[in-house]
């Protein structure tokens, strides 16, 4: 990640997306002997309004500091969204970095407590998806969400979690894009440099969406699993910022199918009455995943 992202980030980021725009989206005729994916330099500087030569600077990284004007025409071009846009904006940024103050993630007492109380899937998660507090619900509704497992290694390397998503591939493309987006200019973070290199050594899936570029917030939403007793569980999923940390809710519709397996799942589940943390060796240094 240190090679890749830190010399020529607007560059590589500019590049990435280039390739996946089509000429047929970008309404350039198709056709022609095409020897690069997506869309070539000069038809991005054309459709921009830059000269070919200017931007060839931006990608190559002798210039990283372009205007808003230019910015906003290649966000148009490179058909970006806002959560991709305010990205671009922040690689372009004239500002020196500065080392960061590395903190233990800490949970907060009042979370676990908060934890012991509801009746629904709970847990806390770090910004590189380690999981840091679960309740009872939460490792019922799926092992991989006790203390000490990491969201994403879970997701792209163990059978029993890509069984459990109904569109993993779906699920894998958020989680990597939301990672980028998390990590933003903090490439020299300890943790995500060890995920990052760990996830390009073992899971070819997430060479693939990493070489992308994406980009994306993983906030709320409705996803559908499979959980191997009580079968298909539709669930809305809330994250809710405290202090430093993240609390990931996952609850049903009041009423629905989903509720009532949901309840049905609660009254299988042997748990202990406190939630689940993890220790201090926990918090630095997860579980590898089977």
């Amino acid at each position: 990640m240190r090679d890749e992202e830190s010399d020529n980030r607007l560059g590589t980021y500019l590049r990435a997306r280039r390739e996946l725009i089509s000429p047929e989206q970008a309404g350039i005729p198709p056709g022609g002997n095409r020897r690069v994916p997506g869309l070539r330099r000069e038809e991005v500087a054309l459709l921009a309004g830059i000269s070919p030569d200017y931007y060839l600077r931006l990608e190559r990284g002798r210039d990283k500091n372009p205007s808003a004007q230019v910015l906003a025409s290649l966000a148009r071009v490179l058909r970006l969204d806002d959560v991709e846009r305010t990205y671009l904006l922040g690689l372009s940024a004239a500002r020196p970095r500065t080392p960061r103050r590395k903190r233990p993630e800490h949970v907060p007492a009042r979370v676990h407590q908060l934890l012991a109380h509801l009746e629904i899937p709970a847990f806390v998660e770090g910004r590189a998806f380690d999981v840091l507090a679960s309740n009872p619900m939460a490792v019922a509704l799926s092992p991989r969400l006790r203390p000490g497992r990491n969201r994403l290694l879970s997701l792209l390397l163990d059978p029993e979690e890509q069984a459990f998503h109904e569109d993993w591939p779906k699920a894998t493309a958020d989680f990597v894009a939301a990672l980028r987006t998390t990590i933003g200019d903090d490439i020299d973070n300890p943790r995500f440099v060890e995920l990052v290199g760990e996830l390009a050594l073992s899971s070819q899936r997430f060479r693939a969406l990493w070489a992308r570029h994406d980009v994306r917030d993983l906030g709320g939403g409705t996803t559908t699993v499979h959980h191997p007793v009580v079968g298909e569980l539709r669930l809305h999923r809330d994250k809710l910022p405290v202090d430093d940390v993240i609390l990931v809710v996952y609850y049903p519709d009041r009423g629905s199918d989903s509720d009532e397996k949901l309840r049905l799942l609660a009254s299988l589940a042997h748990a202990p009455s406190e939630p689940e943390q993890s220790g201090p060796a926990d918090a630095a240094h997860h579980p590898k995943t089977p």
